[in-house]
C-alpha cells in the first residue's frame, strides 16, 4: 500500500468516527426530548438546552464507558445500566441551564429512555 491509500482510509475512517457522533447526539436529542415529555417532573426550556443537554448525556456516556467499561443506558447493562442512566440524567441538569428533573423523575425517564432508545433503529457504538 502506498501513503496516498493509507491516508485515504485513514479519512474515511475519521469522517465516519464524526458521523457516528453526530448521529449519536440526534438521536440523543430526539430520545431526550421524547423523555422529557412524556415524564412527570422533568423539563427542558428550550432548543438550546435540549441540544446541550444531549452533547453532556452523550460525553458522560462516553466517559463512562471509556473508564468503567460499563454502558449508560437503561437496557445496556441490566440494573447497573438503568442506575447510571438514572443518575447521568440527574447529574445533567447541574451542567445545562433550562434543564432540571428530579430524583424520582430521572428514574422513571431512565426508564422511558431506555425503552424508547431500545426501539429507534440503529448500532450507536462508538
Amino acid at each position: 500500500m502506498d501513503n496516498n491509500q493509507t491516508s485515504s482510509r485513514s479519512n474515511t475512517n475519521t469522517a465516519s468516527t464524526v458521523w457516528q457522533i453526530v448521529g449519536r447526539l440526534v438521536v440523543a436529542a430526539i430520545v431526550l426530548g421524547i423523555t422529557a415529555f412524556f415524564t412527570p417532573g422533568f423539563s427542558i426550556n428550550n432548543i438550546w438546552s435540549l441540544g446541550l443537554a444531549a452533547i453532556v448525556l452523550t460525553v458522560i456516556d462516553y466517559l463512562i464507558v471509556k473508564f468503567t467499561g460499563l454502558q449508560a443506558t437503561p437496557f445496556g447493562k441490566g440494573f447497573v445500566g438503568f442506575v447510571l442512566a438514572a443518575i447521568t440524567l440527574y447529574v445533567t441538569q447541574y451542567f445545562v441551564a433550562g434543564y432540571s428533573i428530579s430524583w424520582i423523575a430521572a428514574i422513571i425517564g431512565a426508564l422511558i429512555y431506555g425503552i424508547i432508545d431500545y426501539f429507534i433503529p440503529g448500532d450507536q457504538e462508538m
